[in-house]
């Protein structure tokens, strides 16, 4: 009996160390699952966003963004996957052991088992109940010996139960290691797919690179190409407001013409070009109104702000006033009221507008459409017409105040 117990206290430790490690093993196993389904479904979410960009060829970089994410996705997914297989490889090679002792332990309780049948069958002819009651003097021995006996017996079909139990276990741990093999082999299988779509991910990469940096010297060629037109827009409006300025000397020369000429001794150049008094009026309100001026455009965000800038290409310019992204075609309006001097073409093919208050003058630059006419009066809030639309369905309009040939910040005007 004890050695039939040191057995079983031999045997429950392995049993043990089996459901531990298959504990142990699933936990991991569920936690790689989960972070497996994750990342497919990251894979997926990245493929709807390629579709999308694949769709606009003007959107190489993002495709080729979207396309390095996936890769790297679909990296991560690969490696989940040979970590669910080294772990598949240890489990099975610890089922493997496990039916190994099994095996051992089942050998070893089928060999113990016999030898007890084998003892119970030559002593029971000992045991008759004829023996016990005449024997008087072995009567307490034969009592004994039946009772340990039976104990014996009863411990002996015992053992014959826990024989089945454990080759009912041995079945399930070689049944659940056929599973490991079939999941090892479904694995391998999940991987050999995904390293195929990474290599064509990969070579997709590589030609979407090459597109990428073409079109990156084509952008660069188009930011130059614009900075050179804002560039150009600077010099024009300068040129334009000189213009103005010396227009607007010569009309009042021009008015004041013949009191010039009676007086041209008392009278100087200054005072024959100074401006009206409805002009200065003007002036005068314009200034009053600085920060009160509502915005000329509803805008969604300052693209460019007043003052001098490196751009991408390199250089540097002077943005005499502030840029602004605007919805597509957005109404423009006069900050104030004044007469338009100016319906001009800017160098990128838009339209220009110039009003002219007294001694102030305020650009709209960038316009698609304009409703007014040279030398018509506006009023404050009065449409001008509307931003330009570019190719890209985008609207980024230009602003301006000066007062004679000085620019000022549009920022310290407008509320």
């Amino acid at each position: 009996m004890r050695r039939l117990f040191s057995i079983v206290s031999r045997l429950l430790p392995v049993v043990v160390l089996v459901s531990c490690l298959t504990t142990a093993s699933a936990q991991s196993k569920s936690q790689l699952e989960k972070e497996k389904t994750k990342l497919e479904q990251e894979i997926k979410r990245l493929n709807v966003e390629l579709s999308k960009a694949r769709k606009n060829t003007k959107l190489t970089a993002k495709q080729l963004d979207a396309l390095n994410k996936k890769i790297k996705e679909r990296t991560r997914l690969i490696n989940n996957i040979n970590g669910q297989l080294n772990l598949l490889d240890i489990r099975i090679e610890r089922t493997r052991d496990s039916i190994v002792t099994l095996n051992e332990r089942i050998d070893s309780l089928k060999l113990e088992y016999g030898r007890m049948t084998r003892v119970l069958y030559r002593e029971r002819d000992n045991l008759t109940r004829q023996m016990l009651v005449f024997d008087n003097e072995g009567y307490n021995r034969a009592y004994l010996r039946r009772k340990y006996f039976e104990a014996y017996s009863r411990y002996r079909h015992y053992q014959a139960h826990n024989i089945q139990l454990r080759e009912q276990q041995l079945q399930d741990v070689s049944f659940d290691l056929e599973k490991q093999r079939s999941e090892q082999n479904k694995l391998l299988l999940q991987e050999k797919k995904h390293k195929a779509e990474l290599d064509r991910e990969q070579q997709l990469k590589r030609k979407n690179q090459a597109a990428s940096q073409q079109q990156e010297k084509n952008l660069k060629a188009q930011l130059s190409k614009k900075e050179k037109q804002k560039k150009q827009l600077q010099e024009q409006i300068q040129r334009i407001i000189n213009e103005e300025i010396a227009k607007a000397r010569a009309e009042a020369a021009k008015k004041k013409g013949t009191s010039g000429k009676t007086n041209a001794v008392t009278t100087s150049p200054t005072a024959s070009n100074a401006p009206s008094s409805a002009e200065v009026a003007l002036s005068n309100d314009f200034a009053s109104n600085k920060g009160k001026l509502q915005w000329p455009v509803s805008y969604n965000r300052v693209s460019r702000e007043y003052g001098r800038y490196t751009h991408s290409s390199g250089g540097q310019n002077m943005n005499n006033g502030i840029d602004l992204l605007t919805a597509s075609g957005a109404t423009v309006y006069t900050v104030f009221k004044g007469k338009v001097t100016r319906v001009f073409t800017c160098p990128n093919g838009t339209k220009g507008i110039i009003v002219r208050h007294g001694d102030y003058m305020t650009v709209y630059a960038n316009m698609g459409s304009v409703a007014v006419r040279e030398g018509s009066e506006v009023n404050t809030r009065q449409s001008l017409g509307t931003v330009y639309i570019a190719d890209d369905n985008t609207s980024e309009f230009s602003f301006q105040i000066w007062k004679g040939q000085q620019s000022q910040n549009p920022r310290s005007w407008l509320r």
